[in-house]
């Protein structure tokens, strides 16, 4: 209890920067940056440290845990919107009305390990700003560890594309959702002080505000790409099934390209309505390549849209144009998230411009031929619970 006590005290230390009270932040003005000196049992990612261009000063705030217990009725089951196998996530009302999520770590190999998750994670987001990327209010270090967002009230892309119970998702809204998503990916490549790449780009990680607005969620995987760096390899291989690149599912490479990768199975799903990985355990991208390769992709379309009057067909070229590079094996024939946005806005398609060299063609990466019982770490899914 002592050793917990004491870890407690050093993150609330090394987090105090981010206190945003009106008076803490007066006395901020004259504070230098937080003793990182006093937290040695702490491991902090070096790319969140070693930059010549310090952060901005952030703009979430420390919470107190009787705040959001007050906010959660005392984390009561009825405010639990979701549960993953790292985190739970509860839905909760401020006193002054405003309606946040709270992201509790529930799971880790050890304390130090779960604190370093948090560490990362808050690093990561916390000094992100983006109409299409979640927004961070704060976090919470008293008695456990908590992240509070904003809350979707609208749910995830998922939730909406795959709901049976409801009319299938507008062709007009799917459209919208791919062309924001590009653009909050876009940012977080290329817009952000320190390159970010997310790791596990999918339906159930991207939120939908109020008005429809679509919103990158759950970082938790994301990783810095220091700027001098083309790649990093990482270890254990962690994401959702269906969904990984290949050079990062067979040997860990992580850059940008993994994030394009992804955003292709993402198009996809949104144009058919099909799953990463269906029941039978055949992948979207099997499914979808012959009708690429012989540019039947009106076939591609999901059929409760019914038919050709229920969406547009130069958007759909558009958006199958996209996919099938974004899909592309080889890492380096993919587009950029800056590429992949001006296609979507207004970009000529090209079939010549992008035409690979016959010598670099590459086979089709569909993880069918993957053994159904092959295992590999999966996310908690905890930013997606924000909105189930």
């Amino acid at each position: 209890m002592r050793q917990l006590q004491l870890r407690s005290r050093s993150l609330k230390r090394l987090l105090s920067i981010g206190r945003r009270s009106r008076a803490e932040e007066a006395a901020s003005e004259e504070s230098t940056s937080p003793p990182l000196h006093e937290n040695k049992t702490l491991v902090v990612d070096p790319a969140l440290i070693n930059d010549s261009n310090p952060p901005q000063k952030p703009t979430w705030r420390c919470f107190s845990y009787e705040e959001i217990r007050t906010a959660t009725n005392g984390f009561h089951q009825d405010n639990l919107v979701g549960r993953g196998g790292y985190a739970e996530v509860y839905r909760g009302v401020m006193q002054n009305g405003e309606v946040i999520a709270v992201k509790r770590l529930t799971q880790a190999a050890t304390d130090e390990q779960k604190e370093k998750d948090f560490l990362t994670e808050l690093g990561t987001i916390g000094h992100v700003r983006h109409p299409n990327v979640s927004c961070l209010l704060g976090c919470c270090v008293d008695r456990e560890l908590y992240l509070i967002f904003e809350f979707s009230s609208r749910g995830s892309v998922s939730s909406n594309l795959h709901d049976e119970n409801s009319a299938p998702m507008a062709w007009k809204l799917r459209f919208e959702i791919a062309v924001g998503t590009a653009r909050g990916l876009q940012y977080l490549h290329k817009g952000c002080q320190r390159r970010i790449i997310h790791r596990d780009i999918k339906t159930s990680n991207v939120l939908l505000t109020s008005n429809f607005v679509p919103q990158i969620s759950d970082f938790g995987l994301a990783r810095w790409l220091p700027k001098e760096w083309t790649h990093r390899a990482v270890a254990p291989i962690e994401g959702t099934f269906g969904c990984l690149a290949p050079e990062y599912f067979t040997h860990g490479i992580v850059d940008e390209k993994t994030d394009v990768f992804a955003f292709g199975v993402f198009l996809l799903e949104l144009i058919s309505g099909r799953k990463p990985v269906d029941g039978s355990h055949k992948s979207l991208l099997s499914w979808a390549k012959p009708y690429l390769s012989d540019g039947i992709v009106e076939a591609l379309v999901d059929p409760r849209l019914g038919g050709g009057g229920g969406y547009d067909v130069e958007q759909l070229k558009r958006l199958t144009f996209v996919a099938a590079l974004c899909i592309r094996a080889s890492a380096t024939w993919r587009p950029s998230m800056t590429e992949v946005f001006e296609l979507l806005e207004d970009g000529e398609i090209s079939q010549e411009r992008w035409k690979m060299p016959e010598e670099e063609e590459d086979e089709f990466w569909g993880f069918d031929d993957l053994d159904d019982d092959h295992e590999f770490d999966t996310p908690s899914s905890s930013s997606s619970l924000i909105s189930t």
